[in-house]
C-alpha cells in the first residue's frame, strides 16, 4: 500500500494559463508559492519561498480560468506527477508537478505581506483567513461551468 497526497497552502504567482485540447479536454497550469519563515542561529528572520508547478484538468481547469488570479491564496490537495521526456540533444529530462484534485479559494485579495516587511509578517505563517470563499473538487463537480 502507498499514498501519494500533497497538501499546499500558498499564493498564485500569476494567472493560470489555460489550454483547450482535442476531445474536449482542458488543462490549467500555474505556479504556487509556499513560504517558510524561521529564525536562524544568528537571530535573523529568514523567509524561504518554494515554487510548485500546479496542473488542473477539465472542470477544475475551467474553474481556475474563471476564478483564480495572481496573488490569490488557495488551499490545494493533489498528487505528485512526474513528466519525463528526451530533449533535442537526446538528454533524458524529468519535471515534478502537482496535479490538483481539490482546491479552496482562501483569500481573493493579494497577500500584501508577501512583498512588505511590515507588521503583517508578525502573523504566524500557518494562520488562515476565517472566511473561505469557494471550494471545488474534481471528484464531485460534474456541472458544466461554461
Amino acid at each position: 500500500m502507498s499514498v501519494n497526497k500533497v497538501i499546499l497552502l500558498g499564493n498564485l504567482g500569476k494567472d493560470p494559463e489555460v489550454r483547450y485540447l482535442d476531445s474536449n479536454r482542458v488543462v490549467a497550469t500555474f505556479r504556487l508559492a509556499t513560504n517558510e519563515i524561521y529564525t536562524d542561529r544568528k537571530g535573523n528572520r529568514i523567509r524561504q519561498t518554494e515554487w510548485h508547478n500546479i496542473e488542473l484538468w477539465d472542470n477544475l481547469a475551467k474553474i481556475a480560468e474563471k476564478y483564480l488570479k495572481k496573488g490569490f491564496t488557495i488551499y490545494l490537495e493533489g498528487k505528485i506527477k512526474t513528466d519525463q521526456w528526451v530533449d533535442k540533444e537526446g538528454i533524458s529530462r524529468s519535471q515534478k508537478k502537482i496535479r490538483g484534485i481539490n482546491i479552496t479559494i482562501v483569500n481573493k485579495e493579494k497577500n500584501k505581506s508577501e512583498n512588505e516587511n511590515s507588521v503583517n509578517e508578525e502573523r504566524e505563517e500557518h494562520e488562515i483567513n476565517d472566511t473561505i470563499n469557494e471550494s471545488f473538487s474534481e471528484e464531485n463537480f460534474n456541472e458544466d461551468i461554461s
